[in-house]
């Protein structure tokens, strides 16, 4: 149901978890959505402006911040710990002041971190639309790209009978009730999807999965294991290859987006048994799964430009600075540089193999550093005391 207000009781969320809040959500079947801040609050999630040194696989500290496992003048090394004990960290995104804006898959909490020396963290808001399950919960956030006008967020989050772009604003320091703008993308217990960013153009780009259902992804008219581009009210955006929010398929899980310089759209993506990929997206080319992974050869798909083993990968975030792509990585426990010559990404090379577990986001601030969330308490990870945590690398 596009477009239909989840309809406020009392007031609207605020920062502190006491206060109890309920919005009824879009209507299913009759049923309703509690969008509520009640109920037992999970770890009280820490700023910090102190460095931390990486951690071993055992969760001890080691002795000193790490530079990464790469050589040369210009690795990245590790400046700062942003925040510690979170849960799940999954979107991540900046308000135009600095201060950075992320959700919490498991817990839908929205937090705000802010920028300086000392990090705060606040909590906006709790999303209970979202429906956590497997690899689904509250996953992407993107702000508009008219933000300081229209104090407007976008978030994509998993609800109990489909995946959904939805958005709320920013009011008196907490959040509105949320809107449905897109609904109908399948779900399941894993390949949800759930990346946003919005493009140069000033659309937005949602990242889906195939919900564990191949097939979806080289169908046209499902929303599954596509890249979508729509207006900030829904729509399919002008342009668009096959007159619906579908801008490009036959994508298994797409977890990462990033613009270069040049504008071009990239994406990271989760291969099955062989091969991880990274993919320059183009409107209305067909990315080969469920018929090929990695590279297939047929003038009909179009092969990715940097593949992974998948122990060495399963991509998550990615970023662009500095002229590379930056993507990180949950399995392989680690941040793959990929430098990006001519409009082609030419080589990769890797950092941080296993200081500080699995990887999930990793975003360029406004002063130029990435933020790089840990995902270590997401049910597959090994966490430290202090994950999940969230850390500024110097690229």
């Amino acid at each position: 149901m596009r477009g239909a207000p989840l309809r406020p009781a009392a007031a609207v969320l605020a920062p502190a978890l006491a206060l109890a809040v309920l919005l009824s959500g879009c209507n299913q079947g009759g049923n309703e959505t509690i969008v509520s801040l009640t109920g037992t609050a999970p770890p009280t999630p820490v700023g910090s402006g102190v460095p931390q040194a990486p951690t071993t696989e055992s969760g001890t500290p080691s002795a000193a911040p790490t530079k990464g496992s790469g050589s040369g003048k210009r690795a990245p090394r590790v400046v700062d710990t942003i925040a510690t004990d979170l849960a799940v960290p999954w979107g991540l995104d900046f308000f135009p002041d600095g201060d950075a804006i992320v959700t919490e898959r498991d817990t839908q909490r929205v937090l705000r971190i802010s920028s300086g020396k000392k990090h705060k963290v606040s909590v906006l808001g709790v999303l209970s639309a979202a429906d956590p399950q497997g690899e689904g919960g509250l996953l992407g956030v993107a702000l508009s790209p008219s933000f300081e006008v229209d104090q407007t967020i976008y978030f994509y989050l998993t609800s109990s009978t489909d995946n959904r772009i939805v958005r709320s604003v920013l009011s008196g320091g907490g959040l509105t009730p949320v809107e449905v703008v897109l609904d109908g993308i399948p779900n399941g217990f894993i390949h949800d999807g759930g990346r946003l960013a919005f493009g140069p153009d000033g659309y937005l780009y949602a990242s889906t999965g195939e919900a564990g259902r191949p097939a979806l992804a080289a169908n046209k008219k499902s929303l599954g294991g596509k890249i979508l581009r729509i207006t900030t009210e829904g729509e399919p955006a002008p342009g668009n290859p096959f007159d619906s929010p579908v801008w490009s398929y036959g994508h298994r899980n797409v977890q990462g987006l990033a613009f270069d310089d040049r504008d071009n759209l990239w994406a990271s993506e989760f291969g099955q048994d062989d091969v991880d990929e990274l993919n320059k997206i183009t409107g209305g080319a067909d990315y080969g799964w469920p018929g090929v992974e990695g590279p297939g050869g047929s003038k009909r798909q179009t092969d990715p430009q940097q593949t992974w083993d998948v122990a060495e990968a399963s991509p998550s975030g990615l970023a662009f600075a500095n002229g590379n792509l930056w993507m990180a990585a949950l399995r392989g426990e680690r941040v793959w540089r990929v430098r990006l010559k001519g409009g082609k990404a030419v080589d990769q090379k890797s950092f941080f193999v296993g200081d500080y577990g699995r990887l999930r986001t990793i975003a360029t601030a406004p002063d130029g550093t990435l933020w790089v969330t840990t995902s270590n308490r997401d049910g597959r990870g090994d966490p430290a005391d202090s994950d999940d945590r969230i850390l500024q690398l110097r690229p």
